[in-house]
């Protein structure tokens, strides 16, 4: 799956209301549908209803990382003609999480035919049914059988057996089903069966079944709308990972569970069906209306995990080509084809193929690679075997685009998913605990193939601003997961979707990246090929991972390591958060320490006991040096010693490869900060990324003070990397910086301090964006930088940044087809609003109607929030709360506005009269939410109080009782921030 995003939601009244009214009808249609199409075999409906009490269905928990759904929702009940067992069932396997080790599937035969038609006023949902065969072979004599199911609404269900020959021979004797049951916690179908089951033998499960396609949802099946050629259209495709097979069809739904699929899609014949094989046959087949359907079969999978199926069925055209005689085509949108939006994408999946098969030694095993782009896949991607699926945000661009990291982001999601084919789809992991034996191999490979194509690509640089730095920033010591969890940790469902985070993916690359940099290249990959090649076609654990870098180690002499590859790696992979390495120079002595949020002075906040075996990588005067280990909480190296009277300096962590943050004694930092000034670029410029990033973060998490962080930036005139200002910025002008500057008199200090420094880069890259913006489509960092120099260059008041938004706005405004350079147009739109008048609002507005894309809808609503205008913001809420003359649908405008410079007062206003409105619009939630945005700089008890009072008859009595640990929580991190913010006022009144 692809890389996560963030997203925040919010769900009104009327759209709970709306919700529930779909759940009731949906258990009417089911219903309906049961006596439709079947009764589940030897046990009608309406009894299983009487076996036992629906229970409601777990909602599913997200992580920040990944996006909610913003189609339909899953009923809260279980399907009727299904039940959970009642008061007198026993505890039993059915209350695990994990499926008994009775049977083994070998072989899926499945039919599915979901009734998507075209030229419809299409419904929030679908229904399909199908059919599925699933060869198993029994391992333990048994009489009742489990396997997964969800939301499906069981038919009929018949058990085959014992086989005497093949996979699926039907004329075989009939094991009696005396009760089909669901346990819908555990989302376990239950056979009860009227004999048991022999070892050894093979049986068919045969069952038939119904269910619902809902809108956007992206869980199971589910269908996009979407406008073609200027005609309103409709497709269908699955995504089963990780645990949403058994929302399609009944199977034994985990990862260690492969077989092979025979899959055959019945379609409307207009549509095209594509599956992770290539189409086998097509035939013809009429329904009980007369109605001619397509039945598509396709060829036999190779072993397979469930998550693994997939399937489309859409009105879509494609482009094509052959790589290694194997067949690539992208689908997408019959316009985006015509416009050669997919040539990109198409020209650089091929080579990517072909530089993995020859980077790994085994071949892409498939015959062909179907890509398909969707108009809704919440800005994501899935690797599925034969038929990769896509945001089509993500695949497609325009050919005329120009400097946007459009390229870029393409070619890193699909140099990730054609990862997969090797690392998750060739050799998958156990079970979901280990998770990140593909996910962060595919982020880590991302690199390797973007450097292969782009050598001049400065690939530890990226690598840090891509990966790096993000998950530094999140994690910490008391951090509630490690990146390979225990089976037993694992208690619900759920719980599996959110390991699809940050330590998944972005740490999980960074320790693939670490355990490369302590062996080489050679070695590393030698191990990885000898892994994929014995798990090829089946599963693996960390362990057989670690041992196959072992036996590389073992058969060379060169590399020598403190301690074997398993208890290495397991330091890093079985223990959250990550140490602070701490030189002293004057010694060389070396410590290692957990990093926590906010360290305790003197103290600590809680034990952690245990350390990790840390490679240190390092330089001496711009000079590499030997590595070294630090296998224990601390050590000397003599060899790290430097003197107060020299010019000596040492940096560890050499292109931040190992998963630490350096800190150094007071002469460290003097002898860094003395170098930077006197000659900066004999520091390379991963180095001064990483002095800059660790030395702000350990001085927010009182690891050393804010003034050695500051002395660091005094050589910044002579800095002209964009992304190392990038990373002063993003650390010193922060958003709480920005809101409460001019309490603290900080503005008036930082604007003289850094405009003084700043004025060389700007200088660069706004000539560039007067005279040759084209320039810049190639340097990848500066299209991800831009954005932060322009913001700040303009908040300092900047003249020329000012006069530039000014001149660029207008242009476009004058002439649309003059598109505002992409890294920084959110910038130019919101100080084109807030240096304008009602007439450039008005423009934004018709804009803002004129647009289809969400993204460039919700960057225009986010522009139209800066005016500095109180009467237009005023406007702009009541417009939102009326839903006229447009609905704003994308984004809470009311929270908008207040996040703005001088909207907060206005939001505070414009809710006096009409808070009603605002909760029915946006539910009651958003204005705990508002709550917080307009609280966001109290720092007493008196303004804590006062906002509880003007909240007060807003909210309902438990927000009430939750909000106030919250303000008190907001209260004391601005005092910390108040205090902070006089130290470094303090700090720049010396130093301007």
């Amino acid at each position: 799956m692809g890389p996560p995003s963030s997203s925040g939601f919010y769900v009104s009244r009327a759209v709970a209301v709306l919700l529930a009214g779909l759940a009731a009808a949906l258990l009417l249609a089911l219903t309906v549908l049961a006596a439709l199409y079947g009764r589940c075999a030897r046990v009608p409906p309406s009894e299983l209803l009487h076996r036992g009490v629906p229970g409601a269905a777990p909602s599913r928990p997200r992580t920040q990382e990944e996006p909610r759904p913003t189609g339909h929702t899953r009923p809260t009940r279980e399907p009727a003609g299904t039940a959970t067992p009642g008061n007198g069932r026993p505890p039993g396997p059915w209350d695990q999480l994990r499926l008994p080790p009775w049977l083994v599937p070998l072989h899926y035969e499945l039919e599915l035919w979901p009734r998507l038609r075209p030229n419809e006023s299409w419904a929030p949902t679908l229904t399909f049914t199908g059919r599925v065969n699933i060869t198993v072979r029994c391992t333990v004599a048994t009489a009742r059988l489990l396997l997964h199911s969800l939301f499906l609404e069981c038919e009929s269900a018949e058990v085959r057996g014992p086989l005497s020959s093949g996979t699926g021979d039907l004329t075989a004797g009939r094991v009696p089903v005396d009760d089909v049951w669901v346990a819908f916690d555990t989302q376990y179908l239950v056979l009860e069966l009227g004999g048991a089951l022999q070892p050894g033998g093979r049986y068919v499960l045969q069952l038939s079944f119904s269910g619902l396609v809902y809108q956007d949802l992206r869980e199971g099946l589910f269908f996009n709308v979407y406008t073609d050629q200027g005609e309103r259209r409709a497709l269908l495709a699955s995504q089963m990972e990780p645990t949403f097979a058994r929302s399609v069809f009944p199977c034994f739904d985990e990862p260690a569970l492969k077989a092979t699929f025979n899959i055959t899609i019945i379609h409307h014949p207009s549509y095209v069906a594509l599956s992770n094989m290539p189409k086998l046959g097509q035939s013809a087949r009429r329904d009980t209306n007369g109605s001619t359907w397509t039945v598509t079969t396709f060829s036999t999978t190779p072993h397979m995990p469930t998550y693994l199926v997939a399937l489309a069925v859409c009105d879509y055209a494609h482009v094509d080509r052959t790589e290694r005689g194997k067949e690539i085509r992208i689908w997408a949108r019959k316009d985006a084809i015509a416009n050669g939006n997919a040539d990109f994408a198409l020209n650089l999946t091929g080579p990517i193929f072909s530089f993995l098969e020859d980077l790994f030694n085994i071949s892409y095993p498939l015959p062909k690679t179907d890509i398909i782009a969707l108009p809704t896949f919440d800005n994501s991607a899935m690797e599925n075997w034969g038929l990769l699926i896509f945001d089509e945000s993500l695949l497609l661009m325009q050919p005329n685009d120009q400097v946007t990291d459009k390229k870029a982001v393409i070619s890193f999601i699909l140099s990730h998913e054609i990862g997969h084919q090797w690392f998750g789809n060739l050799v998958t992991m156990n079970w979901w605990n280990d998770i990140w034996l593909k996910e962060g191999f595919a982020s880590y490979f991302e690199f390797g193939v973007i450097n292969y194509f782009n050598p001049k690509f400065p690939r530890n640089e990226i690598f840090f601003s891509n990966i790096l730095h993000n998950v530094l920033s999140e994690d910490h010591a008391l951090v509630s997961r490690a990146v390979s969890m225990k089976v037993e940790n694992f208690t619900e469902t759920g719980e599996i979707n959110e390991l699809f985070d940050l330590f998944t993916y972005n740490k999980g690359a960074s320790l693939a990246r670490m355990l490369s940099s302590f062996l080489n290249e050679n070695l590393f990959l030698s191990a990885l090929k000898s892994y994929l090649k014995t798990f090829s076609y089946s599963n693996a654990e960390q362990d057989d991972l670690w041992r196959h870098f072992q036996m590389v180690i073992d058969d060379q002499n060169k590399i020598l390591l403190p301690a074997t590859v398993k208890s290495i790696m397991d330091s890093w992979t079985h223990q959250s958060g990550f140490p602070v390495i701490t030189l002293n120079v004057s010694t060389g002595a070396i410590k290692q320490e957990p990093f926590y949020l906010g360290k305790v002075k003197n103290g600590t906040l809680l034990t952690h006991n245990d350390t990790w075996i840390v490679p240190i990588l390092w330089i001496k005067n711009g000079t590499t040096q030997s590595l070294v280990w630090l296998d224990k909480s601390s050590k000397i190296f003599p060899e790290m010693q430097v003197s107060a009277y020299d010019h000596d300096w040492v940096i560890l962590n050499l292109n931040m490869t190992g998963y630490y943050r350096v800190n150094y004694d007071t002469l460290g930092w003097k002898k860094l900060n003395q170098q930077l000034e006197k000659d900066p670029k004999a520091i390379p410029v991963i180095h001064r990324l990483q002095l800059i990033d660790d030395a702000f973060s350990l001085s927010k998490n009182n690891y050393i003070e804010i003034e050695t962080a500051l002395d660091l930036t005094k050589y910044l005139a002579e800095e002209d990397e964009i992304i190392v200002w990038y990373a002063v910025l993003v650390n010193l002008v922060t958003k709480d910086l920005v809101f409460d500057a001019n309490s603290y008199d900080i503005y008036p200090l930082l604007k003289k301090y850094l405009l003084k420094r700043l004025i060389s880069i700007w200088n660069m890259y706004s000539t560039v964006i007067r005279e040759n913006v084209a320039v810049l489509q190639d340097d990848y960092l500066a299209l991800v930088a831009l954005e932060k120099l322009f913001e700040t260059a303009c908040w300092l008041g900047l003249e020329d940044c000012l006069q530039l938004s000014r001149e660029l706005f207008k242009n476009w405004a004058n002439h649309p087809e003059n598109e505002i350079p992409s890294p920084i147009k959110s910038v130019i739109l919101c100080y084109g609003i807030a240096l304008g008048s009602e007439e450039e609002w008005d423009f934004l507005l018709n804009m803002y109607a004129n647009k289809t894309k969400e993204e460039e809808r919700i960057q225009l609503a986010y522009a139209m929030s800066c005016s500095k205008d109180p009467w237009i913001l005023n406007r702009y809420m009541e417009y939102a709360i009326t839903a006229s003359p447009f609905a704003f649908n994308e984004t809470n405008i009311i929270e908008v506005v207040a996040a703005s410079e001088v909207g907060r007062y206005i939001a505070k206003d414009f809710l006096v009269n009409n808070w009603q409105a605002v909760s029915e619009r946006y539910g009651t939630q958003s204005l705990v939410t508002l709550m917080y945005i307009i609280g966001r700089t109290i720092s007493t008890d008196l303004q804590i109080t006062e906002l509880q009072q003007f909240f007060g008859n807003m909210l309902e009595e438990q927000q009430r009782l939750t909000v106030h640990a919250k303000l008190q929580t907001i209260k004391k991190k601005n005092l910390e921030n108040k205090t902070r913010n006089a130290r470094m006022a303090a700090w720049l009144w010396r130093n301007t």
